[in-house]
């Protein structure tokens, strides 16, 4: 075995960090040294690609931590100033899993998720679940308007198995990491495309953060097409705080082009005269719904 193995973490507790390279699983700890100095965030996440050096065939040492593409975090305030914990490492993409009806949608939610996405760099998928309680005409109808400017909708059901192919082929070979209300559907959706999977990640998230004193665990689950999913149960807890009002339509997508338009180059897009964005949701070519969640997001009001 070589003295020192690329690998991936695929699952991290307590300090302990379960390592994928190409000669097997190993369980590590960090070397001490890296341990050193100031932590202004995690050191190691799962998703983070590190080297390792062997102990013996089931254990080995993080050497080093290999720079990061990027990020899922969230800043935590301590008596120390800011912490960044890091969810997740590298993720190609996130996947939101929402349902066309039971329960409702809950597209305030969405548009939250889709602002942290946009934040954060990490192209976004949208999965509107549970089509056939309502049909594909009244879905369109609820989660359409996000085609247009720019994410991928995938209509899905798990009771029928509409869309559940297309989403595997979405996911194969690539790091996943899944978010959505309760009831959405998610794990009847992971358990279509591979059996066991759906409840393997339920098991995890419903045993994360649970109770002052639960141990964090954070695991990303192997695809038999490649690739991996991780589920985000932490996600509903992120702040939106980081952001400054002022930069929040820079993260909706279809109004980065008119804010160059508007009168005052300061414009909040709420009340000015001369503003673009406005003039464009009269004209309908921003949907009112998206224009509403701005609205709330800047004004930093709670999500209903």
């Amino acid at each position: 075995m070589p003295n020192t193995l690329p690998g991936l973490i695929i699952r991290s507790q307590s300090g302990f960090y379960t390592v994928k390279t190409d000669h097997g699983i190993l369980v590590c700890q960090l070397r001490g040294r890296l341990k050193q100095g100031a932590r202004l965030g995690d050191l190691v996440a799962i998703g983070d690609h590190v080297q390792v050096t062997p102990i013996d065939e089931q254990s080995g040492v993080i050497e080093q931590i290999e720079p990061r593409q990027r990020i899922l975090s969230r800043m935590a305030p301590t008596p120390r100033g800011e912490y960044q914990q890091i969810i997740i490492a590298n993720p190609d993409q996130a996947v939101f899993v929402f349902s066309c009806s039971q329960p409702q949608p809950r597209l305030r939610m969405l548009d939250r998720f889709l602002v942290i996405a946009e934040k954060q760099e990490i192209p976004a998928i949208i999965v509107a679940n549970k089509v056939d309680l309502v049909g594909m005409q009244k879905a369109m109808e609820i989660f359409g308007h996000y085609q247009p400017i720019g994410y991928q909708v995938l209509y899905t059901s798990a009771k029928t198995g509409l869309g559940v192919n297309q989403l595997g082929e979405g996911l194969a070979d690539k790091i996943s990491v899944l978010a959505g209300p309760s009831g959405a559907g998610k794990s009847s959706l992971l358990n279509a495309i591979q059996p066991g999977l759906g409840l393997a990640v339920d098991k995890v998230s419903r045993g994360t953060g649970k109770g002052r004193h639960t141990t964090v665990l954070r695991e990303m689950f192997p695809l038999e097409r490649g690739g991996y999913v991780a589920d985000t149960p932490g996600l509903k807890a992120l702040a939106l705080w980081d952001i400054e009002p002022e930069e929040m339509d820079g993260y909706f997508p279809e109004l980065r082009s008119l804010v160059a338009q508007c009168q005052f180059s300061d414009c909040t897009h709420l009340h000015e005269p001369g503003c673009a964005v406005q003039e464009a949701v009269n004209q309908g070519l921003v949907h009112p719904d998206r224009y509403d969640a701005y609205s709330r997001l800047r004004l930093g009001e709670e999500e209903e």
